[in-house]
């Protein structure tokens, strides 16, 4: 007959309990890679429907935003092109998470990108993408808000146009507005879709 010792019966009690907790034992958060970062905050400008939009329009939401101009040769269109894309596969994959997500297209060139130049753009994108231009003093202080640098090029002789310098990169902030991580569109699609899986919630 077998009788265990009450110290014995106890530490097998210990170990079954230890074996248990493992189980359920739920990994560490992992700290965004931008937190603390001093970036965002308040602007006032209007979308690509000539509705005044503020930073507290997107507040309870996640936002992946992104400073281009909609007459960009190449980075820009490349950029927007590898986050849909990447926000399609992380709709696909998860749809109730990706409605908390709102892509966000700014404008630095607002001479030329009216609302009615940026409904047209972002719509090639698709949706839910929206399109902000506003005066340039609102958005020179939204771009100094998000670390964004932009120059507007003098016109070269001959040409038609102007191109406009501009730091590129996608940043996406928390529901509170809080920076989170930058969005890896270089990556393409599949980087950008595990980016949004890794973080938005």
């Amino acid at each position: 007959m077998n009788v265990r010792t009450p110290f014995a019966a106890i530490a097998a009690l210990a170990l079954s309990l230890t074996v248990l907790g493992g189980c359920s034992r739920q990994p560490a958060a992992q700290t965004p890679p931008l937190a603390g970062a001093r970036l965002g905050g308040a602007f006032s400008l209007v979308d690509q429907d000539g509705r005044p939009t503020t930073d507290r329009s997107f507040a309870g939401r996640y936002r992946a935003v992104y400073f281009g101009y909609s007459f960009c040769p190449d980075v820009c269109p490349t950029t927007l092109q590898a986050l849909m894309q990447g926000y399609r596969a992380f709709a696909s994959a998860s749809p109730a998470e990706a409605a908390k997500l709102v892509p966000v297209f700014i404008t630095v060139d607002p001479e030329r990108d009216t609302p009615a130049v940026l409904k047209s753009y972002v719509a090639a994108f698709g949706k839910p993408l929206v399109g902000l231009t506003g005066t340039p003093d609102a958005i020179a202080a939204a771009a100094k808000a998000y670390g964004v640098y932009y120059h507007k090029q003098a016109t070269a002789a001959g040409a038609s146009g102007y191109l406009v310098d501009h730091s590129s990169q996608v940043i996406l902030f928390g529901p509170d507005g809080q920076p989170i991580a930058l969005v890896p569109t270089d990556q393409g699609a599949k980087a950008v879709a595990d980016t949004l899986a890794q973080w938005v919630h």
